[in-house]
């Protein structure tokens, strides 16, 4: 009788949410009860190929444009700075000649396409310092998931185009769109995280299914790929678990996406891999979130092999909605950082900075009138990047995710200086925490530390909890000598948020890219002429595309690895 009632609820739920989405006209609804792997596919065809037309508001342009740049210069100065896992990725790729392959950051010969991707994903993620997305949209119902994620995946794009050598630079802008909707929808229905699966499998899903449907793949040979990037290439979030983090955190989103370009490469010479994988009872969705015969639940997995029920036939445990025209595109909810710092961490920024603007005689003062500092965040913040263990961070990995030390790197800054400037905008970009900030010997500042052994937390309980993921609600308070004390109030939506209003997001965006090239480039002529390059993408030739990331990597800067 339960999983009867279970199977008629889910049903009930999946064809109103269906019927009421189904009335857009700017959407492709994905119901439950369909087999979503292989609509995935056909969306990806469809709005790749042109089927919608020239729909797209002029703001997905935009962001697509801002965020597609932000995520090179990520990469590129990442190289420029040694550090490991691009570097040795990158060495990888450049050992697996293919004349008919893609290229990586920097250089104008073509490497198998895969490892061209995890060389250039890894290096667009090694500062974890590009887009963002929380996987919340209230407007439509049921995806409300909260999943994180990240933009990692534009370089599946670059080597699409390489290897067909027929795709301008709108049509690759639109393939980056059609990637971050897709990653971003996933996210906003199936919280990986809640499973410790790491969130990168959305991302990996959307790279078989654009990559795919660039090279002109059939929507089964799509279907194929993604059910074999589920089924045989699931990351946990053991990566990211300990108090020092490796560099299997930030190469997580570019090996998942190689193994889904293989199998897409795999399923288009022929390679059949399981079907509508969504629906399938044995692979993570249904399994973590049973729609027959047991109740979902976070708690307790029931996986007792006894309920037929269980393991038959049923739906997925979602329904997806994919934008194809206007504006409400998954891109245009995602966040950037203004700088290098966890995104969880910019809430406690924002407020800082405030407090800093706002009350000039703080970084005035010097450290010593600083008497403490308490960050009052929401889980999963305090959880995460809040953890008291984290502050004592000895790699770069481990400090950007330790939000005390994020915070104390921003706050010296402004105390070596004795003052901010009196806007936020010049403020944000003044105090910009760069790859020097999470360098070997930022690690072991004295100042820094000293900093951080004046931060506590607090968590802010349900008021703060619920609401999150709309916005990154936190408060800082700052005690100084003379009993004053210094609130932020609660921050929901700092600077770089998608709900931001108040930030002049393309002049600090501006400023973040010269820094980051400024490592990179011999002057800033080379650097501007670069960033043309990526920002006037949409207007490319296909000819244009090909070389998009070339760069004369004799000329870089000369640098010592970061990392010491």
């Amino acid at each position: 009788m339960l999983s009867k009632a279970l199977g008629a609820a889910r049903r009930a739920s999946a064809g109103t949410a269906g019927r009421l989405l189904a009335r857009s006209s700017s959407t492709v609804v994905l119901p439950a009860d369909s087999n979503q792997a292989l609509g995935i596919a056909q969306y990806a065809k469809d709005f790749i190929g042109g089927k919608y037309g020239d729909s797209l508001d002029p703001h997905v342009w935009l962001r697509i444009q801002q965020f597609h740049t932000d995520s090179v210069m990520c990469g590129v100065s990442a190289l420029a700075l040694k550090t490991n896992a691009p570097t040795v990725l990158r060495d990888e790729a450049l050992s697996y000649p293919d004349a008919k392959g893609a290229t990586v950051f920097g250089s104008t010969a073509r490497c198998a396409p895969e490892k061209a991707i995890v060389a250039n994903s890894s290096a667009v993620r090694e500062w974890d310092s590009n887009g963002t997305v929380f996987g919340y949209n209230p407007s439509i119902p049921g995806h409300t998931a909260g999943e994180f994620g990240h933009n990692d995946f534009y370089p599946v794009v670059i080597a699409a185009s390489q290897v067909t050598g027929d795709v301008d630079g709108e049509k690759a802008l639109r393939a980056m769109v059609c990637i971050d909707e897709i990653r971003g929808r996933l996210a906003e229905v199936f919280s990986l995280k809640s499973y410790k699966i790491d969130h990168v499998v959305h991302g990996a899903i959307a790279s078989a299914a654009v990559y795919g449907a660039l090279l002109g793949a059939s929507a089964e040979q799509i279907e194929s790929a993604i059910g074999m990037t589920v089924a045989h290439y699931v990351p946990f979030r053991a990566i990211r678990a300990g108090k020092q983090l490796s560099d299997s955190k930030g190469a997580s989103a570019a090996i998942s996406t190689e193994a889904a370009v293989l199998s897409m490469r795999r399923a288009m010479r022929g390679f059949v891999g399981p079907r509508d994988i969504f629906r399938n009872p044995e692979a993570i969705f249904r399994f973590f979130e049973p729609t027959t015969g047991a109740a979902a639940s976070k708690e307790n997995v029931d996986i007792a092999l006894g309920n037929k029920v269980r393991w038959g036939p049923g739906p997925s445990p979602f329904n997806l909605v994919l934008s194809h025209s206007g504006s409400d595109f998954a891109v245009c909810g995602m966040h950037f950082k203004l700088g290098l710092y966890e995104h969880q961490s910019a809430g406690a920024l924002e407020g800082l900075i405030a407090a800093l603007v706002q009350n000039p005689e703080l970084a005035s003062g010097g450290p010593d009138a600083i008497e403490g500092i308490n960050i009052v965040a929401y889980e999963p913040a305090f959880g995460i990047i809040g953890d008291p263990a984290k502050k004592d961070p000895k790699t770069r990995q481990s400090a950007d995710h330790s939000m005390a030390f994020i915070v104390s790197r921003i706050l010296v800054k402004a105390l070596k200086s004795g003052k901010v400037p009196s806007t936020m905008d010049a403020a944000w970009m003044e105090l910009m925490l760069s790859p020097y900030d999470y360098g070997h010997e930022a690690l072991y500042d004295a100042d820094t530390r000293a900093l951080m052994s004046k931060i506590t937390f607090s968590h802010g309980g349900p008021e703060f909890d619920a609401r999150y993921p709309d916005g990154i609600p936190t408060q800082i308070d700052i005690s100084v000598r003379g009993g004053k004390k210094i609130s932020s109030g609660m921050v929901m939506y700092p600077s770089g948020h998608a709900r931001n209003t108040t930030a002049d997001l393309a002049t600090i965006l501006a400023h973040k890219n010269r820094m980051l090239g400024d490592i990179v480039f011999s002057d800033r002529a080379a650097v501007d002429a670069f960033v043309e390059r990526l920002v006037g993408m949409k207007s490319a030739s296909a000819a244009e595309v090909q070389k998009l990331y070339e760069f004369d990597w004799s000329a870089m800067r000369s640098h010592p690895c970061i990392d010491g």
